[in-house]
């Protein structure tokens, strides 16, 4: 039962990441309304590596915690810096979002896009632009461990 409860989980979250496109049609030759649906799937990523190229790490161990995640950024906000523990991955819906690592290294998300986060290297992100930022993240987590775990000991510039 829990294994079914867990793969029933995936697959709504592996759906929340993928465009859904319901349509319908109007029969043109009988002038009436047939409503039709269609799922449109879209594969927004596939990788082996976090956005700077880095491979991800073998999974845990042991029974896993899925977590989802809406983050919304005002304009101009900085977040602070901070590492992950866990994988995690998600889909910017609004906005730009440039992530910063220790190491300099940036890259900026777009309205749309895709974006691997980087796990257990310092980095924090900023909205440069000038609307809201939002954005899903889905972690692959375990009970009890951090989704995220702050630096406040480095000062943002």
């Amino acid at each position: 039962m829990r294994t079914r409860k867990l793969w029933a989980l995936a697959a709504t979250i592996a759906l929340c990441g993928t465009p859904v496109v319901v349509t319908s049609c109007r029969n043109a030759n009988t002038g009436s309304d047939e409503s039709a649906s269609q799922v449109v799937s879209t594969e927004l990523i596939r990788t082996a590596e976090s956005w700077d190229g880095v491979d991800l790490p073998d999974y845990l161990e042991g029974r896993p915690e899925l977590v989802a995640v809406k983050y919304e950024f005002p304009a101009g906000q900085k977040l602070g810096w901070h590492h992950h523990p866990v994988m995690n991955y998600g889909i910017l819906v609004q906005g730009e979002l440039t992530i910063i690592g220790q190491d300099g290294k940036e890259k900026t998300v777009h309205e749309g896009e895709a974006v691997v986060e980087m796990v257990n290297t310092i980095h924090h992100g900023e909205n440069r632009g000038t609307k809201p930022v939002i954005l899903y993240m889905f972690y692959l987590s375990q009970e009890g461990l951090p989704l995220a775990v702050q630096h406040p000991e480095i000062p943002l510039e």
